[in-house]
């Protein structure tokens, strides 16, 4: 099959399909949500097992062709998965849904914190099971101080657990991209910490990472607007010395950091 570039399109191999599908488990009480379904391979594999499937394709083409004889509970969607309005196309679904996707690796990250974004907000996840370049599930699951830890593992930290599932080498794929995959499992929930202003915790987050190098005391200053004593004072009255970098908040001191930000503005 012909692939679209642009779309950075690998599609998963027949010999690879069931061995997701087993970890994914569907039932018949399953909406499921699909990123991405390109071919359908996933899509037909789930089919008879899932009580209803939507599936958000880039691809005119492709969603055409997969629109073309499909079941009456699977419904293909031309759009491109970070435009689309979740909530209005997730609307009649009765109990919470479940996200599957091979997600391009050039989107994989926006992808991530849109799902991530929209369960904050109340969209109802029940767990995503994804196919994304090892290095991001590398960065989704690496802990506080680790080399890959960053704003991807604090928000998915604060919604979900994550569990790493199955490694897939570039054969696993048509093209065979030059990277090793891996499918991992988010399993969405309440949020672990109280985060307050969701905006302003994503802002402040973003903001330090940016400068991940610098001390807190200073990574904070184009954050907050504030000058040095008062930054200091916020930080010691949080309990995080302000001599620490940004990689070794935990979620909920980056929650805490947050709240603080907020108060203080």
């Amino acid at each position: 099959m012909r692939t679209k570039k642009r779309f950075g399109q690998h599609f998963l191999q027949a010999a690879w399909v069931g061995k997701v599908v087993d970890i994914i488990n569907p039932t018949k009480a399953d909406t499921i949500l699909e990123i991405g379904p390109g071919p359908g391979a996933l899509t037909r594999a789930l089919a008879p097992k899932a009580g209803r499937i939507i599936g958000v394709e880039i691809d005119r083409d492709l969603a055409a062709e997969l629109s073309e004889g499909a079941p009456p509970h699977v419904r293909i969607v031309a759009a491109n998965f970070l435009d689309v309005d979740l909530t209005a196309l997730l609307a009649d679904c009765p109990g919470p849904v479940r996200v599957v996707g091979n997600l391009p690796y050039n989107v994989s990250s926006p992808i991530l914190f849109r799902l991530l974004a929209h369960h904050g907000a109340g969209l109802r996840f029940s767990d995503a099971t994804l196919m994304v370049q090892a290095e991001v599930a590398d960065r989704l699951a690496s802990p506080p101080g680790g080399s890959e830890y960053g704003v991807l593992a604090i928000q998915a930290g604060l919604h979900a657990d994550i569990t790493r599932r199955l490694t897939l080498p570039p054969g696993a794929f048509r093209p065979a991209p030059k990277v090793t995959s891996a499918v991992i499992t988010l399993r969405f929930r309440a949020p672990s910490a109280d985060i307050g202003d969701a905006a302003l915790f994503e802002r402040v987050v973003r903001g330090i990472f940016t400068q991940r190098r610098k001390t807190l005391l200073n990574a904070l200053r184009p954050v907050t607007g504030l000058e040095t004593p008062a930054i200091q004072a916020l930080l010691l009255a949080s309990g995080i010395d302000p001599n620490r970098r940004p990689q070794t908040l935990s979620v909920a001191e980056a929650a805490t950091l947050a709240r603080a930000v907020g108060s203080a503005r």
